[in-house]
């Protein structure tokens, strides 16, 4: 979403990147010890790669009853869903993240160090997409690199919250109707100069199609971004956010809570972009991840032309 070096904010946002933008392969899908564990909510497709979702059992303590134990991967609190006897995490991987080993730390209630849980990344390969557009389009003055690194920093801010309340769901509703125009994850190379990776899904709907939140939650900033144009995030729990983007029409206000389904603004081509249609990111603990992940399958049918110029830089 935001972009950010003099060539482009996207070309140096982090992994958590707004800019950043199907983790289908190396899918680990924690097998019978998930399906035993898991709440009574719908889950993500579990996929252990760069820009996918893992779900780690962790086996719950007498004393676990006092209170739930403390998550966090890089430094960022991580969703902790809790069935009857263990708790479930739910781990957004970074697109940046390095394949290999890796691990969470937990804090149990009246511990007096955390504990690890280990567990592996495996590589991903994402499309590269190659396309060449005005340099206006993509080279910032310095005024607009100025307004670029403000509205990141806003932007990474909103994505920092955590609230303890977890989603009613995290199988997702589609937000709008329409065929995919570029993968999350694509690398996308503007006039020879390489930028960084799509972090979102862009799905094309005609101007003015009516745009819905994609699960219940509250509405934790609009507004109108360089990148990104119109746009609503939407907090749903525990560090997940939804975010929709080029928007025609915002039809919510920040602190406005929203039921899945809901109209929340309308198709656009509002920041940079070539064509109308909705740019939809999905966040966890602070990194955006594969929206595929979390719709059903036919939501959308893969296209090679992209609308989108500079994608969202998340944080």
């Amino acid at each position: 979403m935001i972009a950010g070096s003099r060539r482009s904010a996207a070309s140096r946002a982090p992994g958590a990147a707004w800019v950043l933008s199907l983790c289908l392969g190396v899918a680990l899908l924690l097998a019978p010890a998930v399906s035993s564990a898991a709440p009574a909510i719908g889950l993500p497709v579990a996929s252990q790669v760069p820009g996918g979702v893992a779900l780690l059992p962790l086996a719950a303590l007498a004393q676990d009853g006092a209170g739930a134990p403390t998550v966090r991967y890089a430094g960022q609190r991580v969703m902790l869903l809790q069935r009857a006897d263990q708790w479930l995490i739910v781990l957004g991987i970074a697109l940046d993240a390095a394949p290999g080993d890796a691990a969470v730390a937990i804090r149990r209630a009246g511990a007096p160090a955390d504990e690890a849980l280990s567990f592996r990344i495996g590589p991903k390969e994402y499309q590269v997409q190659r396309l060449t557009v005005a340099p206006s389009k993509v080279d910032l003055s310095k005024k607009d690199l100025e307004r670029v690194e403000r509205e990141q920093e806003h932007l990474h801010q909103a994505l920092a919250s955590f609230v303890d309340q977890p989603p009613a769901t995290l199988q997702l509703l589609a937000p709008v109707d329409g065929m995919r125009s570029s993968s999350f994850g694509s690398r996308r190379i503007f006039n020879g100069q390489a930028r960084n990776p799509h972090s979102g899904m862009d799905i094309a709907a005609a101007l003015g199609t009516p745009v819905h939140a994609a699960a219940g939650g509250r509405v934790i900033d609009t507004g109108d971004y360089f990148f990104n144009g119109n746009t609503v995030l939407i907090d749903h729990g525990q560090g997940l956010i939804t975010m929709y983007c080029h928007l025609s029409a915002i039809l919510v206000h920040a602190g406005q809570q929203v039921a899945a389904g809901a109209l929340i603004g309308k198709v656009g081509a509002s920041g940079r972009v070539t064509g109308p249609h909705l740019h939809f990111g999905v966040a966890l603990n602070r990194v955006f991840v594969d929206p595929a992940l979390f719709l059903p399958s036919s939501v959308a049918t893969p296209y090679v032309a992209s609308p989108d110029v500079a994608s969202p830089s998340p944080p």
